[in-house]
C-alpha cells in the first residue's frame, strides 16, 4: 500500500517537475532496493519510444567479379597436316576460330575490304560445305564401299543402259534456311521416256497422243509427266508411274462408236483409206491388163505429211520428187 502511494506521488511530483521534494520512509534497506529496482522497472515501461520513418539503407558490399583471360583463337594451334575430318566432322555453323582460312564476307563502301571473320553474322547466317571437303568425301566414300555392289555386266556406257532402263527419273534436292527441313519444290517428280521405247499399233498410238497431249515432244520424241501435287515426293513418283501405266493400257481399249468413224471424222489423213490411193491406182493401171500396180510407200508417206503438217518447202519437194518417181519422169 504505502509502495503504492509512493509511485502515485513520484508520478504527480514528475508532471509538476517538482523535483526538490525529498521523500522519507521508514523503509529498511533491503525495502528501499526493491522499490528502486520497481522504479526501474517502471521507467523503462513508460520511456517515450520514437517512430523511425527513414529506413537506415546498408550498403551492401560490392561483388567483385573476375574476367577470365581470353584464350587465343585455335586456329593459332592448327598443324598443317592435321586431320579435317575430325575439325569440321558435320554441318553446323560458321566458328571463326575453328576455321583457319582468311575468309571475308559482308557490304561495305566502295575501296574497302570486306569485313573479316571474325564477328562476322554474315558467314553465320548461310549454310557452309566445310564438312563436304575432298578428303572428308573420299573417307565416306570408302567407308560406305564394303556396302555397295559391283556395277552390272552388260551396262558399260549409256546405250546400253537406256535400253534395259528405258525410262529416266528426275529429283532435286535443295540446300536451304527455312523453319522446315522440306523444300518445296523438293517433291517435284520428272519421268521421261522415248515413245519409240514403248510398242503401239497404229489406233493405240494415236489415242496415246491425244491423251498425253503437250506432255509428248514431237521433235525428240520425249514424253514427260510431272507430278507435284502430292505433299512427298515417294507419292509423285507412284502417280507418275500410275500416270504413264493408265494412259498405256487406255490406248489399247477400242470403243464399239470407233469403228462408226467415217472419212470426214478421222483427225488425220490416211492414204489407204482415202480416195487418192484409188486415183493412184487408176493411174498407174489405166493401160495394164495385166497384174495391178500399187502406189509405193514412198508416196503414201509423202502424201500423208504433205496434208497432216501442211504445206512447206520440204513436204512439197518430197512430193513432187515421190509423184515424178512414180510416173517415170525423168526430173
Amino acid at each position: 500500500m504505502a509502495t503504492s502511494i509512493s509511485r502515485l506521488f513520484e508520478r504527480n511530483l514528475r508532471s509538476s517537475n517538482m523535483h526538490n521534494v525529498r521523500l522519507f520512509s521508514s523503509q529498511t534497506p533491503q525495502h528501499q532496493q526493491q522499490q528502486q529496482q520497481q522504479q526501474s522497472e517502471f521507467d523503462d515501461e513508460e520511456e517515450f519510444r520514437v517512430l523511425n520513418l527513414r529506413t537506415i539503407k546498408q550498403q551492401a558490399r560490392r561483388r567483385e567479379f573476375k574476367k577470365e583471360a581470353v584464350q587465343p583463337p585455335r586456329t593459332g594451334r592448327m598443324a598443317v597436316d592435321q586431320d579435317w575430318t575430325a575439325v569440321w566432322s558435320g554441318p553446323r555453323s560458321f566458328h571463326p576460330a575453328s576455321v583457319p582460312l582468311p575468309l571475308r564476307q559482308g557490304f561495305t563502301e566502295r575501296g574497302a575490304a570486306a569485313p573479316s571473320k571474325y564477328a562476322n553474322a554474315e558467314l553465320m547466317k548461310i549454310p557452309n560445305f566445310l564438312h563436304l571437303t575432298p578428303p572428308a568425301v573420299r573417307q565416306q566414300c570408302e567407308a560406305i564401299k564394303k556396302f555397295c555392289t559391283p556395277w552390272p555386266k552388260g551396262l558399260e556406257n549409256e546405250t546400253k543402259w537406256k535400253r534395259h532402263f528405258p525410262v529416266e527419273v528426275v529429283t532435286t534436292d535443295y540446300c536451304h534456311s527455312l523453319p522446315t527441313i522440306r523444300h518445296p519444290d523438293a517433291r517435284r517428280v520428272s519421268l521421261t521416256l522415248k515413245l519409240s521405247d514403248l510398242q503401239f499399233d497404229t489406233h493405240a498410238k494415236d489415242k496415246f497422243l491425244r491423251l498425253v497431249g503437250e506432255r509428248y515432244n514431237q521433235e525428240t520424241d520425249t514424253l514427260t509427266f510431272v507430278t507435284d501435287r502430292c505433299p512427298t515426293r515417294k507419292q509423285n513418283y507412284d502417280y507418275a508411274m500410275y500416270l504413264l501405266t493408265a494412259c498405256y493400257h487406255e490406248s489399247f481399249v477400242k470403243e464399239p462408236w470407233e469403228d462408226s468413224k467415217s472419212e470426214a471424222d478421222m483427225e488425220v489423213y490416211f492414204f489407204e483409206r482415202n480416195q487418192s490411193k484409188l486415183s493412184a491406182e487408176a493411174i498407174l493401171n489405166w493401160n495394164g491388163k495385166g497384174e495391178k500396180v500399187a502406189p509405193s510407200a514412198e508416196y503414201a508417206t509423202s502424201v500423208e505429211q504433205l496434208i497432216n503438217e501442211g504445206e512447206n518447202e520440204y513436204n512439197i519437194a518430197k512430193y513432187k520428187e515421190e509423184v515424178l518417181k512414180m510416173l517415170k519422169i525423168a526430173a
